[in-house]
């Protein structure tokens, strides 16, 4: 009941006593109010540019989904030739740091003041890491002779009688 009165005693409050209350009451009894008619003109200008400027959008959503698949297709193929230009400069310099290290194996072997201890150097650290295929290393002779030597359970072939 006593809330019933206050909205009965709200609405008949002047506009001149309405800009001398606070401001939160002052919201409260106004959002009950209509707008002036200046203000309901503008509010529905407002919605009309926006209702256009969505309509507009979507318009251009249209194409710019075509454009967003190519932006995307771009971008993979950049990340891709990033990519290869990354592999490509680890190679080169891979090859560069085998190339020097080479070079300065070379330069250590022929620094040895004997020839023999150029040799050694030479067979302990090769200046070019080869790289073979690791294929069938045996002959036939020798794969029988592995295979007779893992056969024998009993050692009779390697043990040594004096």
């Amino acid at each position: 009941m006593a809330e019933h009165k206050k909205l009965v005693t709200i609405k008949k409050i002047q506009p001149d006593e309405i800009q001398k209350l606070p401001l939160l009451v002052k919201s409260r009894i106004m959002a009950y109010h209509e707008p002036p008619k200046d203000i309901q003109d503008a509010q529905y200008n407002t919605k009309k540019r926006l209702i256009e400027r969505r309509k507009l959008l979507q318009g251009q959503n249209l194409t710019s989904e075509k454009e967003d698949t190519e932006k995307e297709k771009h971008a993979k193929l950049i990340g891709q030739l990033k990519a290869a230009e990354a592999r490509n400069r680890l190679r080169t310099i891979r090859l560069r740091y085998q190339a020097n290290k080479a070079q300065e194996i070379s330069h250590l072997i022929a620094c040895q003041p004997v020839a023999l201890k150029a040799v050694r150097l030479q067979a302990l650290v090769p200046p070019h890491s080869e790289i073979k295929e690791k294929g069938d290393l045996l002959d036939k002779f020798s794969r029988h002779r592995v295979e007779a030597l893992l056969n024998d359970m009993k050692g009779l072939l390697t043990n040594r009688v004096n």
